[in-house]
């Protein structure tokens, strides 16, 4: 017999790889009255699903910073909040600008890389009556703040996004409705995709005025593909046609304004032949009995390997900036990290140039049309006391950053090492 492949050494990351977590300032901070999400929820959702003082991150950002720096993080990715800067047309409060310069200069105080979005699906309240993203003035509108509030910031940012989830954003608030404007128009959803696309270029090439050397992507959200019949020329095509348009799209029409990729993973998606006239369409991952989160995602740590080796084709550095479990059992989200990690490790393995991880999220949080329900945090938030307590996910989170890697001794908590002998005799 040959020898075992087995290997007991630590899977080692890139030297200099960023290891943090992610947060949306609508999310965490709390009481952000100028908003159109806030707006939007007074009248549309139940009280519990409204973000009301959220985490309170607002005020407490120093704390959450020092909770973070002890577990190790040396990276964090956070956002503006493009209301509270301007919460009236043309009327920019340099307070608030303030308030951001001192959240950003604890994260540096700290030796956190910083990497800072600019918007992160909520706008102000007077934007959204002018027409949002839909309006033909909404890139006019974005980059005079934008221009208003890089100079202001931009020695503290060292990767910039310029904006979250394009695609998810436009057929989220023009065609299934989940979010605010809630408006059912592909028309509109299209001038939406475009108008972001047309942002993102513009604020691209300001940055690169500001400073020549900066780093900047938009985050896009991406999901993994596969077929119910491999031979199904149907499925085949379907799955074609579905990761060209939501995975690669807002790359197209963006061409040549991308230093880095920033991909947004959590979904893995199943196509089927359906119905009499045999099209393909999206197979619930609860109808297949697969191991779900709470909010019903389809766990499939593969699929975030096929989604980095796909990209890697790109030829530009990839950030993962958002990868996470809703979970009310942390043990669940223990191995969701590891099994997670282990697939971003051979995806490096094999050549994917991947500089860095942001586990999604630092805190519990409000997630958005899904309220306080959904638990995606290393850090347990009570909304009532707001007191913080890190999940025990937290610290192996910290080991591996520790060891800038996978020791093997947490392979366990996968089944690695377990005799099967003593389970069974256990029984």
């Amino acid at each position: 017999m040959g020898q075992s492949k087995h290997d007991h050494s630590t899977l080692k990351f890139p030297e200099g790889f960023l290891w943090g977590a992610g947060s949306s300032a609508f999310q965490v901070e709390g009481n952000i009255k100028d908003s159109d999400w806030w707006e939007w929820e007074q009248t549309h959702q139940p009280e519990e699903f409204r973000s009301g003082q959220a985490a309170d991150h607002y005020n407490r950002f120093e704390e959450d910073f020092k909770l973070a720096q002890s577990l190790g993080h040396n990276a964090h990715r956070l956002s503006l909040e493009w209301s509270r800067i301007e919460p009236r047309e043309g009327e920019f409060d340099d307070n608030e600008i303030e308030h951001y310069k001192t959240v950003l200069k604890s994260l540096k105080d700290k030796g956190f890389t910083v990497m800072l979005t600019l918007h992160h699906f909520t706008n102000p309240a007077w934007f959204a009556h002018l027409g949002g993203w839909s309006s033909g003035k909404s890139v006019y509108y974005f980059e005079r703040f934008v221009k208003r509030v890089v100079p202001e910031l931009k020695d503290y940012v060292d990767l910039w996004i310029t904006i979250n989830e394009p695609w998810i954003y436009a057929t989220h608030a023009y065609v299934i409705g989940h979010f605010p404007p809630q408006k059912k128009s592909y028309w509109l959803a299209t001038k939406c995709f475009f108008n972001m696309a047309q942002a993102h270029k513009k604020v691209y090439r300001f940055l690169h005025v500001v400073d020549p050397h900066v780093k900047v992507g938009f985050a896009n959200p991406v999901e993994s593909f596969e077929t119910f019949h491999a031979h199904s020329l149907q499925e085949n095509l379907a799955k074609w046609v579905l990761d060209n348009i939501r995975n690669h799209s807002f790359n197209w029409f963006t061409q040549k304004t991308h230093d880095f990729l920033a991909l947004n993973y959590y979904k893995h998606q199943r196509i089927s032949i359906n119905g009499h006239w045999q099209l393909p369409s999206l197979v619930e991952a609860v109808k297949t009995g697969k191991d779900v989160t709470d909010l019903g995602w389809e766990i499939h740590p593969e699929g975030i390997f096929d989604v980095l080796i796909d990209f890697s084709s790109y030829k530009l550095p990839i950030y993962i900036t958002e990868n996470g479990i809703a979970s009310k059992n942390d043990d669940r989200r223990v191995r969701f990290l590891l099994s997670y990690l282990k697939e971003v490790y051979h995806a490096s393995q094999s050549g994917t140039k991947i500089k860095g991880y942001f586990y999604w999220s630092l805190l519990d949080n409000m997630e958005l049309n899904n309220g306080f329900d959904p638990k995606f945090g290393l850090i347990e938030v009570n909304f009532e006391t707001q007191k913080r307590t890190p999940k025990p996910s937290s610290f192996v989170y910290k080991e591996i950053i520790k060891n800038n890697g996978i020791p093997h001794y947490l392979l366990k908590l996968l089944g690695h090492g377990i005799q099967v002998e003593e389970v069974v005799k256990s029984k």
